[in-house]
């Protein structure tokens, strides 16, 4: 039990080590500059199309804000929470800058799986969207 323990905490300390986390904001910062900042660029326009909301209401949809908050459920839990809380308390206020950054180049990332989403759902029998 003591050898399985040893072997887990060091595969534990590779698979969450320096490696990943840059592999990670590599990964992040990769696709920002891809997409040539892009993500940064259109913040405001995107802010200013959910302030908006829509003109029209077509049957089964849900408005823009809606969308946004359901995604943002969906990315944003209890452990990202309690993650950024023991952070501050481990970290210092250096861990602030890194989560910011990490956030920023996280954008990229969202931004390219939101689009590989909506690219590649289905519609089903019934003409209703499957995946996206």
């Amino acid at each position: 039990m003591e050898l399985f323990s040893q072997v887990l905490n060091q595969l534990n300390s590779f698979l969450w080590g320096p490696f990943t986390l840059i592999l990670i904001g590599g990964t992040g910062v990769y696709l920002m500059a891809g997409l040539g900042l892009m993500p940064l660029f259109k913040l405001p326009q995107g802010f200013r199309m959910l302030l908006a909301g829509r003109k029209e209401q077509g049957q089964g949809d849900i408005s823009p804000f809606n969308a946004l908050m359901t995604s943002l459920a969906a990315m944003v839990g209890t452990g990202n929470i309690v993650g950024v809380a023991t952070a501050i308390v481990l970290g210092g206020p250096g861990a602030m800058f890194w989560m910011w950054f990490t956030a920023v180049v996280g954008m990229a990332t969202v931004f390219g799986e939101a689009v590989l989403a909506v690219k590649y759902r289905e519609t089903d029998e019934q003409g209703l969207h499957v995946g996206g």
